[in-house]
């Protein structure tokens, strides 16, 4: 399959960059990386009159401490940086963990963490992780600047909050605290395939042990990323264990609606949700230090 025909520009500046955005609205579209868009068009799921290329804009990549407890990733930072990073490891061990799951090294030396935030496919990781993180993500227009949280960004299937003339410029996420745990777990046919389902699940707890905070993000259970909000705080204010979290991945299955497909059925999807769920919240449980 080839594209639909469209104009191809290479944007020198950020100013640049939107202005062409300005002008172009819907029917223009960036590329940073392309593995997320350059499929699209090719199979023409989407069509685009304006290609507007963002790689020169390198003040738009890396990751640095914004304020304390919070990092911040610009929106070009590929996920090969992400991963060969060692501050990533430390200080969002969520995103570590999930990295290696995330296609395969040649395309995660391509892609970047904005190209595919702002895609949002409701099958891939890393707008769950972010929804997990509750992160925010700062979009950037001719007119002004906003930031958006993750929990208000993903719309429906491969839509989102950026309004027609905004670029994604960076996302914001919490480092990981002293008293907390995380975990990312997918099952997929193949390494490198979209998960039939992921979860990403974040726990943090107080000074007498209890979950003072608990937050789980699926991919691939519905039409956008899910934030099963629920079962998350069910587990609010109780010491955790086997029981706690069984209530926990019950309340996961009945907030999904996995749309199935030829490799995988509804139920099954609910049933994966499930028992991923109950092992990832057991390892994040297990993770965090604390007194018990």
């Amino acid at each position: 399959m080839k594209p639909a025909p469209f104009k191809y520009i290479v944007a020198r500046t950020i100013e640049q960059a939107l202005a062409l955005k300005a002008e172009y609205g819907d029917e223009g579209r960036f590329l940073a990386g392309g593995q997320s868009l350059v499929p699209t068009l090719n199979f023409r799921l989407t069509q685009a009159a304006v290609l507007i290329d963002i790689n020169p804009l390198t003040q738009c990549a890396g990751m640095q401490n914004s304020q304390p407890g919070t990092v911040r990733i610009g929106a070009l930072t590929r996920y090969g940086q992400l991963e060969r990073n060692s501050e990533t490891a430390r200080d969002l061990p969520l995103i570590g963990e999930a990295l290696p799951h995330i296609a395969h090294p040649q395309i995660r030396n391509r892609g970047t963490i904005g190209g595919n935030l702002a895609h949002a496919d409701p099958a891939s990781e890393m707008p769950a992780i972010v929804l997990a993180l509750a992160g925010r993500l700062r979009a950037q227009s001719q007119s002004g600047e906003r930031w958006i949280p993750a929990a208000e960004f993903f719309g429906g299937a491969l839509s989102t909050a950026l309004a027609s003339d905004e670029m994604l410029m960076e996302v914001e996420l919490p480092v990981a605290g002293p008293r907390s745990g995380s975990c990312f777990m997918e099952v997929s046919r193949r390494r490198g395939d979209f998960a039939l389902i992921g979860v990403a699940c974040t726990m943090q707890f107080d000074a007498n042990g209890l979950c003072s905070q608990a937050r789980i993000g699926l991919c691939n259970a519905g039409d956008r990323p899910i934030l099963a909000e629920d079962a998350g705080n069910s587990l609010l204010g109780r010491n955790i264990g086997t029981a706690q979290i069984d209530e926990a991945a019950a309340l996961v299955q009945q907030a999904i609606d996995p749309g199935g497909s030829i490799h995988a059925s509804k139920e099954f999807q609910r049933h994966l949700a499930g028992v991923l769920t109950r092992r990832a919240l057991t390892v994040a449980n297990e993770r965090s230090p604390r007194e018990h």
